[in-house]
């Protein structure tokens, strides 16, 4: 089993080498710093790293994802939550959700630059919407598809309501919840990357952004390289929290 595990990930690793060997060949062919060797980039990328601008402007990104999609999750986890256990209230607000939440993230950003301004509020305000409509939705979702029988035995043995939402209606709707934590966890980034071009001098959106003025293409791929890992990084975190929450009894 592990052999062919280990042979299913050579496998998966062939494409990525024959992409990063023909990239080096077609950049010294090229010719062009419009399209440089990957050599060069890593060079870059190297030199971003030792001279403090690339963690600097990573740190600063990774700051304003960490607020925004902790304060958005959180709030998507809490109203979903409401929703779903009380129809009165999805009733009320399902369609005020079903308006808003197809409206793309980038969309809010002309007015909130107008209502918020330029600054570290406006970043963290749309990475916020970004995480807080899907995560409601998926919870709403998972809770509702919770079969009503689990809960009606429950009752009948004597559980108290919070017992039945803490121990049967949460741990049942976690897939859902987890898939638009994981979902949303590689959007955040795609967000304040957008944010942080448009509107903010700092971060790692801000340096593609004058890389791009510079027309130094190595950066930006390097800038590319770094937000590639990032939301594969927050992606797979999910994936193994839901795999060791939920993979059990899933």
């Amino acid at each position: 089993m592990k052999r062919k595990i280990s042979k299913n990930h050579l496998l998966s690793l062939v494409p990525i080498g024959l992409i990063l060997v023909l990239w080096e060949i077609a950049g010294h062919v090229a010719q062009t710093p419009l399209f440089p060797p990957l050599s060069k980039v890593v060079g870059e990328f190297y030199s971003l790293l030792s001279n403090g601008i690339l963690l600097k402007s990573l740190g600063a990104s990774f700051g304003r994802v960490l607020i925004g999609y902790i304060l958005g999750s959180l709030s998507g986890l809490f109203v979903g939550t409401i929703m779903g256990v009380n129809k009165v209230v999805e009733r009320s607000l399902r369609p005020l959700i079903s308006i808003l939440f197809p409206i793309p993230t980038l969309g809010w950003l002309p007015l909130l630059m107008l209502w918020i301004g330029i600054n570290e509020a406006l970043p963290v305000t749309l990475i916020f919407i970004c995480a807080f409509f899907p995560v409601t939705y998926n919870t709403l979702t998972g809770i509702k598809e919770v079969k009503q029988e689990y809960i009606k035995a429950a009752r009948t043995l004597g559980a108290s309501s919070w017992y039945i939402l803490w121990h049967i209606i949460l741990p049942m709707a976690s897939p859902n919840i987890f898939t638009g934590l994981r979902l949303e966890a590689g959007m955040v980034w795609r967000t304040v990357i957008a944010a942080e071009m448009f509107a903010i001098p700092t971060g790692i959106g801000a340096l593609l952004n004058n890389a791009e003025t510079l027309i130094r293409v190595d950066i930006i791929m390097a800038c590319l390289v770094v937000l590639s890992l990032m939301c594969s990084i927050f992606e797979r975190l999910f994936l193994w929290l839901e795999n060791r929450t939920t993979g059990a009894w899933r």
